[in-house]
């Protein structure tokens, strides 16, 4: 695996060394200007300056009109379902990271599996109508790889059977369909700013929802239920980002068009250089025309042609020190 080491563009801002593989630090001059911000205020969490600010570029990213910033993606689907009072069974891919469905677990809900089709991954509208019972309280679809889920699709379904599609979407940040924004599917999406992703924020996630309504529930359960000093209006938590976290994100999201640049020519390298190798295939991303973030690299192995199998190919990378993984293994449904 080749190490990638570029500038963004020449910009000075912009000067880390990026490595394929392990986190992107964009500008560490950045977020130290940011951080001494916060330092200097003595404001560190509780919806600080540099949060907002965080949070109103992730809009702009989005097309979302409201933008709710979280310690980590997890518990914003466990704020996300608490907010919507939901009962009974969810459901969603069985092809997705486990806390998707740890989070429904956490609150009570019963996960139901689902399959997703094959080209894309994602998860299979038709495979959802006929899971869909009278104990069905929300379907919860997620986009992987930087690849959208079929969101007219099952927002239709969605409104049929009245009842809400709510997203995972900690792939997809960057991402949109040929005539939507990311943030105009469904009532609610959850971003994830882990340090995985190419944009993270050391540890982070957003709600990211068109509806003042429930961002103004949803914020006030992420601090306690409090509505100011000594007045706790709601059942809450403790969900908030910290000011280091929201100066870390947005240092990273102010170079995202550099980072998704590099992602797509790393993803054409790959292709490229794979391109002779029968029974190895790289996942198609940005499908149906949508623009993509080129987050992952999936390769797809046919044993046949190949003469391996996944797994034995995967023992000789480890062996080389090129450190693949199987996503995601063993499935949710395991």
């Amino acid at each position: 695996m080749r190490d990638q080491l570029a500038l963004f563009g020449g910009n000075p801002e912009f000067s880390e060394k990026l490595f394929v593989g392990t986190p992107n630090v964009v500008s560490r001059e950045r977020f130290f200007e940011l951080a001494g911000e916060a330092f200097d205020r003595r404001w560190f969490s509780n919806f600080g300056p540099i949060s907002e600010r965080f949070s109103e570029k992730i809009c702009q990213i989005t097309g979302a009109k409201y933008c709710l910033l979280v310690c980590n993606a997890t518990i914003g689907l466990e704020l996300l379902f608490r907010g919507l009072d939901l009962e009974g069974e969810v459901i969603l891919p069985s092809f997705t990271f486990v806390a998707t469905a740890h989070s429904l677990r956490a609150v009570g809900l019963t996960p139901v599996f689902c399959d997703v089709n094959e080209g894309d991954h994602t998860l299979s509208p038709a495979c959802v109508r006929s899971l869909i019972t009278n104990k069905t309280a929300a379907i919860l679809g997620v986009h992987l790889w930087g690849n959208l889920c079929a969101g007219s699709e099952l927002e239709a379904l969605a409104s049929e059977k009245n009842i809400p599609l709510l997203l995972d979407s900690a792939h997809a940040l960057g991402c949109r369909s040929v005539t939507n924004n990311l943030a105009d599917f469904g009532l609610a999406q959850v971003l994830s700013f882990h340090a995985t992703k190419f944009v993270n924020s050391f540890e982070g996630g957003a709600i990211l929802t068109h509806s003042k309504d429930l961002y103004d529930r949803l914020r006030l359960m992420s601090n306690f239920g409090f509505a100011g000093y000594d007045d706790v209006r709601a059942w809450g938590t403790n969900a908030k980002m910290n000011e280091m976290s929201a100066a870390m994100g947005l240092a990273s999201a102010e170079g995202i068009e550099y980072l998704i640049a590099l992602n797509k020519r790393n993803y054409e390298d790959y292709r490229h250089h794979l391109a002779a190798v029968a029974g190895i295939r790289l996942l198609e991303v940005g499908v149906n025309g949508a623009s993509t973030n080129y987050q992952y690299v999936v390769a797809l192995v046919d044993e046949e042609v190949l003469g391996i199998s996944r797994d034995q190919l995967m023992e000789v990378l480890w062996a080389e020190n090129v450190i693949a993984r199987r996503y995601f293994y063993p499935g949710c449904h395991r």
